[in-house]
């Protein structure tokens, strides 16, 4: 009688169904972590107390672009309130800066349109008297990264 080959069934280590539900779990945690990232990219700082424009970059260092120039000096102005406000260009990520404001207290907010134009949107609505929160909504609205 010839030999028939044996059936051979390679198990795994782990049976299928945990598997399955070990890699249900990690890719659930991978996108709860990626959701979160982008939820933290909304999350405005806490002002400083004591925050004054004093750091801010003369705007007379920008003369060769006047639009460059106003947003620095309306930075000064309102600097508590830029100071509660994260920066949608997420400089806070990759340049360690704390809020809009830090944009402003260096030359890199002279390059950056997103900075540009969080800040002079910020300065609009804060001389027309609206709240840190609506500012922080409308900038999230315009630049944030939904």
């Amino acid at each position: 009688m010839p030999k028939t080959a044996a059936k051979r069934t390679r198990k795994l280590p782990v049976p299928w169904p945990i598997l399955a539900l070990l890699v249900a779990v990690l890719l659930s945690a991978g996108y709860s972590v990626l959701a979160t990232h982008e939820a933290g990219a909304s999350e405005h700082p806490t002002p400083r107390a004591g925050i004054t424009g004093a750091n801010v970059l003369p705007p007379e260092q920008f003369r060769d672009d006047p639009r460059v120039m106003e947003v620095y000096a309306e930075a000064a102005k309102i600097a508590p309130v830029l100071d509660g406000i994260y920066c949608h260009c997420d400089c806070h990520d990759h340049m360690g800066h704390v809020s809009l404001l830090t944009c402003f207290e260096s030359d890199h907010g002279s390059g950056c349109g997103t900075c540009l134009g969080e800040a002079h949107l910020a300065y609009e609505m804060s001389r027309k008297g609206a709240t840190l929160d609506q500012i922080r909504t409308a900038v999230d609205q315009q630049f944030g990264h939904a």
